[in-house]
């Protein structure tokens, strides 16, 4: 990060309300807005009294953070829960919100989803080694962050 003399300097209020803003247009986890804070050199003790604002007026809500994130992420992009949890320790959630924010996901959802990521995987390898390509599914499989159990027990159904 460059220092620039230009930066603009905010006033606690003027900082309050940019953040508000922030934090309107998508979920932000602590570290976000802490790291947003950063950048705009606000002071420890102005962080902290714009944290707590935000909190209080619900517009910073770890909560509600990690169980839209567990949601976009399963149902956009299609992520396994090991790659979520990954992703929400990277954000310092807890351990204690991470699960709860996994029941989001329904278990019969989640085992559709593997089968059907498998199953297109599976028609687009080109690999004519069978080994090769078990290899190659369960690879893409555990890239996209599901459970090692979840995956063999599908790739057994398939035909290499």
């Amino acid at each position: 990060m460059k220092s620039n003399p230009e930066q603009k300097s905010y006033t606690v209020k003027e900082a309050t309300l940019k953040l508000m803003q922030y934090c309107a247009y998508r979920d932000r986890s602590h570290k976000e807005v802490e790291e947003k804070l950063r950048e705009m050199r606000m002071i420890p003790a102005a962080c902290e009294q714009i944290i707590m604002q935000l909190m209080q007026e619900n517009f910073l809500n770890e909560e509600r953070f990690a169980r839209s994130f567990v949601r976009g992420k399963f149902r956009i992009k299609k992520w396994g829960r090991v790659k979520i949890t990954q992703e929400l320790k990277l954000r310092e959630i807890s351990s204690p919100l991470i699960k709860m924010a996994l029941s989001e996901i329904e278990e019969e959802e989640y085992y559709n989803t593997l089968n059907e990521l498998a199953e297109k995987k599976h028609a687009l390898l080109k690999e004519k080694d069978p080994y090769k390509k078990r290899g190659k599914l369960t690879n893409y499989l555990l890239q996209r962050g599901y459970e090692s159990s979840l995956i063999f027990e599908i790739i057994n159904n398939f035909k290499f």
